[in-house]
């Protein structure tokens, strides 16, 4: 059985119409003809929504009791005995209560599809995993529920329900989305101009990125190797030269100039050996590459411009940004470089070739140690051939006449080419050249003499040395390019053991300063920047004045470039400075590597204090905002109330009889004592965002705490049921702010219990806690919105708009814990919310 398809209606925001075009597309499917069911599908009570279920078949939920409570969950089982050719299942990211047969509905969706059932389905942007942090930071709203992106990027046809977010806005206004009570709560917190945009960009960029997806898998399905120019992708070369910042902000500026393109940039290496690219230049540019909005990748080749264009059509790139070669004139005679290559092959790809100040300056060759063998083996070498060629003389005299010269020859060879094995180049054609003039003297007629009488002996001893020196040049080259692969491990393992580091979250300035001189061997590694007031003159490279120490690890640090043994420049103000003896060029090009690594955390570390510093004043600016916005909206009701009722007492053209004035008075005074609670909530709420609400916990009994707080309530006190047993024992709390929090807490769960339902108080000990419940049987609130009713002016599912700014949980939560304790919701077994508070219990007290 072949898997169905699955088809995703993806929005920015509750509200778009989601299900409204999931319910449409499954009419459409119907009048085509096809068999289609609606597994589950939610309304949220939107009448034109609900319409489009007349009609079509619904199968019925399956029901799940769960903490005394019973919830309607897709019947999967159901969907599936049914075999329909379509179903249609509402929101793919919802999390099934427990004890459904899948904990996530896009798992049951699964099955379906497994079953050979199309499926249509719907899930927001904020749900995408990928993007729930994001949406988390624009909107301060956690998203509890989500789904992996794969399983939407495997669906077969992704489409955007998009909506703009003034049109969403007045759709909620008019009351299609949300019920009234909670539109301007909505409207003023997650539903802002500003929220609705970031997250309609998100969406439009996530689709636009699952249309590159598609788009990318069907050239590849079709063989399709030209580039199609559907979107402007420029791609930079880098080679790690100077001149790598100029093509970086060149390329930037060309993609800059079309509306979404994107910046790539690529480093091309070789394929036979290490590369001669600066890795710290590198780094700089690949950080330049990333500030720009672009990424670096890394691609292997021996064709550098074959590499550098099958990478670009690979990415479907439209430009090609070269540098102008560094190369000279006679080079540039000899072969056409890169970059006319390059162009030759290009096609229809544009490649732009920048100018730059580098330009035919030469290529600046990576330093090589000019020594392929160890000063040990060199040493070997040399003894052998100075030991090996009269030994070998003395040994082959008495057998002279038996010997023929080849035969002698050979034997000379076999000592050159272990000369050569042993010490390299220079020790075996040094035996070469001492081998044939022996040979020569001793065993070529006349004896004796060095002319040689036989020409075929000239021969033969010229074919000797050209042998000889042959072979120890391959040993040499073989062991310089053993030596050279083996320092390339090492430098590999290196980075990688660095790169390991970074990524384990090690990468602070000290940690790496500590790594660095722990790895080189050294005395003392030290960050040093320039001082802002410094002239940038050469002399102040020895001037300590210039300088400030960053970081430092080790020994006694240096305190300016011109007093350590060696420097590494990062940028035009920043140098690491070591002590411990110089490095060579090898060691110097990995040390770059760090000094670039630490530079980029330098930057991060300053970049994650610079934000901590602004986040206090940003949540400063929004509390200030919301506070103005309730100021306005929640305050005037009460102000006008009361105006209204001490004019018409004062006014002198209405006689007003005593229950009148009596009736005047008690709105007045109602009203007076409605903005006394909405300002001293707004006063202990800034308090407590300052951190200068001081509580003064002591020991408190509750049976004297919790009758006060019950009588503040007013006549709501009636509908307050307590069963806090006199036997518990005292909390350690501030009496004043408990009964406050009770308060708070008592008065909202009367207001959302319905008419004559209790609200019932208790208290129990949990080891060296005691809980506090004030249980409702409202609505209760969504799991996924228990932290949000705790965040300031948020007021969840209210039936009006003069119920608050929207405080209380808030106010009660930070006065709990002011006091060391906690306030958690959780949900009533049979329906409603329970709110527990919990504090510590005062030492010593006796377990009953």
């Amino acid at each position: 059985m072949s898997r169905g398809r699955l088809r995703v209606y993806l929005g920015a925001a509750p509200g778009v119409g989601k299900t409204y075009a999931m319910l449409c597309e499954g009419h459409r499917a119907l009048e085509r003809g096809r068999d289609v069911v609606v597994g589950l599908a939610e309304t949220h009570g939107r009448a034109r929504t609900a319409a489009l279920l007349e009609g079509m078949e619904v199968i019925p939920l399956r029901s799940v009791t769960y903490r005394g409570a019973t919830f309607g969950e897709l019947d999967t089982e159901a969907v599936i005995a049914r075999a329909p050719r379509v179903a249609l299942i509402d929101e793919l990211a919802h999390t099934n209560v427990p004890g459904s047969r899948n904990a996530r509905r896009w798992q049951d969706v699964d099955e379906i599809l497994q079953a050979g059932i199309d499926v249509i389905s719907t899930v927001n942007v904020q749900h995408l995993e990928s993007v729930n942090d994001v949406v988390e930071e624009i909107t301060g709203v956690p998203q509890r529920e989500t789904v992996p992106d794969e399983v939407v990027r495997r669906a077969d046809q992704v489409e955007l329900v998009d909506m703009s977010p003034e049109a969403l806005r007045r759709r909620m206004a008019h009351g299609n989305v949300y019920a009234p009570g909670t539109v301007d709560a909505a409207l003023s917190n997650y539903f802002r101009v500003g929220n609705l945009t970031a997250l309609r960009e998100l969406a439009l960029l996530w689709v636009a990125g699952k249309v590159d997806d598609q788009l990318d898998r069907y050239r590849t399905d079709h063989g399709i190797a030209v580039t199609w120019e559907a979107r402007e992708r420029v791609v930079v070369a880098l080679t790690g030269g100077p001149e790598g910042a100029t093509l970086v902000r060149r390329a930037a500026r060309i993609a800059a100039r079309t509306k979404g393109a994107d910046l790539l940039a690529v480093h091309v290496t070789s394929a036979d050996g290490p590369a001669g690219a600066d890795p710290a230049a590198l780094a700089v540019q690949r950080t330049l590459v990333e500030d720009m909005g672009g990424t670096y990748h890394q691609v292997t080749g021996e064709d550098v411009s074959r590499a550098l264009l099958d990478f670009a059509r690979g990415v479907n790139a439209t430009q090609l940004v070269l540098g102008a070669s560094r190369r000279g004139r006679l080079a540039q005679l000899l072969s056409r470089g890169v970059g006319l290559e390059t162009i030759a092959r290009s096609g229809t790809i544009d490649v732009h070739m920048i100018t730059h100040d580098e330009a035919r300056r030469g290529r600046r060759r990576p330093v090589r140690s000019r020594a392929a063998l160890t000063r040990t083996r060199r040493l070997i070498g040399w003894g052998m051939a100075a030991a090996g060629l009269p030994g070998l003389v003395l040994a082959l005299s008495p057998f002279r006449d038996v010997l023929s010269l080849p035969s002698e020859i050979l034997l000379f060879l076999c000592l050159t080419v272990a000369v050569a094995l042993a010490g390299g180049m220079w020790p075996a054609i040094t035996t070469a050249v001492g081998g044939s003039l022996l040979l020569n003297w001793f065993f070529t007629t006349p004896v004796g003499e060095f002319t040689i009488s036989d020409p075929e002996n000239l021969f033969a001893l010229v074919v000797f040395v050209l042998v000889a020196a042959a072979v120890s040049t391959i040993v040499d080259i073989a062991a310089r390019r053993t030596r050279e692969a083996a320092r390339a491990g090492a430098d590999a393992e290196l980075l990688s053991t660095l790169a390991g580091h970074v990524l384990r979250g090690q990468a602070a300035v000290p940690s790496l300063l500590e790594r660095t001189r722990e790895t080189f061997g050294l005395t003392s590694v030290t960050l040093l920047e320039r001082l802002p007031e410094a002239t940038r003159a050469p002399e102040e490279r020895s001037d300590p004045q210039a300088w400030r120490i960053v970081a430092t690890s080790g020994g006694t640090p240096s305190t300016c470039p011109g007093r350590s043994d060696t420097d590494v420049v990062i940028d035009d103000d920043l140098v690491m400075a070591v002590r411990g003896g110089p490095l060579d060029a090898a060691d110097r090009t990995v040390l770059e590597a760090f000094a670039a690594e630490t530079a980029v955390a330098l930057r991060q570390e300053r970049l994650r204090e610079a934000a901590e510093r602004a986040r206090p004043l940003a949540e400063a600016d929004r509390m200030r905002t919301a506070l103005l916005a309730a100021v306005s909206h929640d305050l005037r009701s009460p102000l006008a109330s009361a105006r209204i009722a001490v004019e018409s007492l004062g006014s002198t053209d209405v006689v007003w009889s005593e229950d009148d004035r009596a009736e005047l008075l008690a709105t007045a005074k109602e009203s007076l004592e409605r903005l006394d609670r909405l300002v001293a909530n707004l006063l202990d709420m800034s308090r407590l965002q300052a951190g200068v609400l001081g509580a003064i916990p002591r020991p408190v009994a509750l049976e004297e705490v919790v009758p006060r707080a019950v009588d503040d309530l007013g006549p709501l006190r009636d509908r307050i049921e307590g069963d806090v047993s006199v036997e518990l024992p005292e909390v350690l709390a501030d009496p004043a702010l408990l009964e406050r929090v009770l308060v708070n807490l008592m008065s909202n769960a009367v207001r959302y219990s319905p008419p004559g339902e209790p609200v019932l108080i208790s208290a129990s000990r949990h080891g060296a806690h005691l809980e506090i419940r004030v249980t409702d049987r409202g609505p209760g609130i969504p799991p996924e919105a228990h932290d949000r009713v705790f965040q300031p002016f948020q007021r969840l599912g209210d039936r009006d708009n003069h119920s608050g700014v929207g405080l209380g949980l808030a106010l009660s939560r930070g006065l709990t814990e002011a006091m060391g304790g906690t306030l958690v919701p959780e949900e009533t077994p049979g329906g409603g919310l329970t709110m527990v508070v919990t504090l510590p219990v005062r030492s010593g007290a006796v377990t009953s």
